[in-house]
């Protein structure tokens, strides 16, 4: 073997997944769970290196090549998404990754992970050149393969790994999530990755002097919600270990405020950054942990340009001075539909009353908001999609994302779709809410074509509307105003409209 123990892929498959609009609206966001991943092998003694194929937009054969070039004793292709509907999309690009290696070092070991491979870890050993699949989280599975390979010890003793024995697939007990984030995965490893290359979401920036630098950082892991459109849980199964937890339990875990602080001081000082997206998938929620962070910057002078998730049930009145003296300027908040009877029926419901109301109160404070809705979830018919792009349109965030309703491997909705016969994407990319394939799920009303038609249509209908280009322009300029507009001139292929 070469020099380095575990190389970590984060496979590029951006003209696929967002067609035009990859090339220079979608923001290039640095791949947090390889950072992560190497800063807890690097903590147990394994030399490790990054390759960010996307940041650097190198293909699937040019990725093999500087892989095998380096000869590690185990390669790591992460299919970790930077939201938990990303991972399946990236399926294609890391598959191809994978073949390259293998047609260049067939006995070169290899391992996937992320959260569509701990969904679906049997079919995706048996569909990717792979010798190995994480079923879990990674952190603990990784490393304890590492140290299979350099002892050659029985891979059965391996937690959370599934492998080819002969003929037949073996899996083992699940392995423990990482308990102690601060101490074990104090924050991924920014010296091994691009720093130069990330830039923010167009809309990240509005009004800002520019999209660089830009990183993410996770300040929790987990969530304790269950929607059932959502496949967050897939990868944080455990088995009695570390947290004590049984098999399939979902652990909300933190980082402290002090390493929360940490990883931003040395963002900001040593690589410049000041547009921050916190990719929790709830930051907004434990109200003593997002206000000591908010406190903690504030304390330090840093100014930043930062955005996070929270609910409109979560967002007090009370914090919202607080994350703005911190630099939080844009909050996103997932609102899916304007029907109580749709939300309801995905295990996601509050008063319809408390959108309005918090959407006003975020704004109040001087917080941008995007928006985020979901057509063609089961329940949806073309009244309510109608009624869910009519409350956009009175709400008139700054921006809003228009989502179609997918089965998610992970997700309750794929066990249902499953059960159910219904169709679902032939390929992985058909995952993507934005490639020539998408193929959203049909509600019990409407067809799957119906659906995308509508959110095609509905997003040209938003951000073309005459009162929303008068905010942008009274709010951000008549430079951002005309971005939209060339934003919206993008129109996108569909094979299944």
């Amino acid at each position: 073997m070469g020099d380095v123990d575990l190389v970590i892929v984060n496979p590029s498959g951006r003209a696929a997944i967002y067609q035009a609009l990859g090339a220079s609206l979608a923001a290039v966001e640095p791949p947090v769970w390889a950072g992560l991943l190497a800063s807890f092998i690097r903590g147990r003694g394994f030399s490790t290196a990054i390759i960010d194929a996307e940041a650097e937009d190198l293909s699937a054969g040019a990725t093999a090549d500087r892989v095998v070039t380096m000869r590690p004793r185990l390669v790591a292709v992460v299919v970790f998404g930077h939201q938990p509907s990303a991972s399946t999309q990236n399926m294609p690009a890391a598959g191809a990754v994978c073949a390259e290696i293998k047609r260049r070092a067939p006995d070169q070991p290899l391992i996937l992970v992320g959260g569509h491979v701990a969904a679906l870890p049997e079919r995706t050993l048996a569909e990717e050149a792979a010798d190995f699949v994480c079923g879990g989280e990674g952190p603990y599975t990784v490393a304890e393969l590492l140290e299979a390979l350099a002892a050659g010890a029985d891979y059965a003793k391996v937690r959370g790994l599934w492998y080819r024995d002969g003929d037949a697939v073996r899996s083992t007990p699940a392995a423990p999530l990482v308990a102690d984030l601060d101490g074990e995965m104090p924050g991924p490893a920014w010296d091994l990755l691009p720093m130069n290359r990330y830039r923010a979401h167009n809309w990240h920036a509005l009004g800002q002097p520019g999209r660089q630098p830009y990183a993410a950082l996770y300040t929790t892991l987990g969530c304790p919600y269950r929607c059932s459109f959502c496949c967050i849980q897939a990868p944080f199964k455990s088995g009695e270990g570390l947290l004590g937890l049984r098999p399939g339990v979902n652990s909300y875990r933190f980082w402290s405020a002090s390493a929360v602080m940490a990883q931003l001081d040395r963002l900001v000082e040593e690589y410049g950054v000041r547009n921050v997206k916190i990719a929790d998938e709830m930051f907004v929620l434990n109200p003593r942990h997002v206000l000591g962070i908010a406190d903690a910057i504030v304390a330090r002078g840093h100014e930043l340009n930062i955005w996070a998730y929270a609910r409109v049930d979560t967002v007090k009145p009370a914090m919202l001075d607080r994350l703005r003296r911190a630099g939080v300027t844009w909050l996103a908040f997932g609102i899916e539909s304007a029907s109580e009877r749709v939300r309801g029926d995905v295990d996601k419901s509050f008063d319809q009353d408390l959108v309005f109301s918090t959407m006003a109160a975020v704004r109040e404070a001087g917080i941008n908001v995007i928006a985020n809705f979901i057509f063609g979830l089961p329940e949806d018919d073309l009244a309510s999609m109608e009624a869910t792009l009519g409350m956009a349109l009175a709400l008139n965030c700054e921006f809003a994302n228009f989502y179609t309703a997918m089965a998610y491997p992970g997700s309750p909705l794929y066990a249902t779709a499953q059960r159910s016969g219904w169709a679902l994407p032939e390929r992985w990319s058909g995952y993507s809410q934005h490639a020539v394939d998408t193929l959203p799920l049909p509600t019990k009303h409407c067809s799957s074509a119906e659906v995308l038609r509508f959110r095609d249509e509905a997003f040209t209908t938003y951000f073309t509307s005459r009162r929303y280009l008068d905010m942008v322009t009274t709010k951000f300029g008549l430079a951002t105003a005309d971005e939209i507009r060339a934003m919206t001139a993008h129109r996108l292929e569909r094979r299944h409209a």
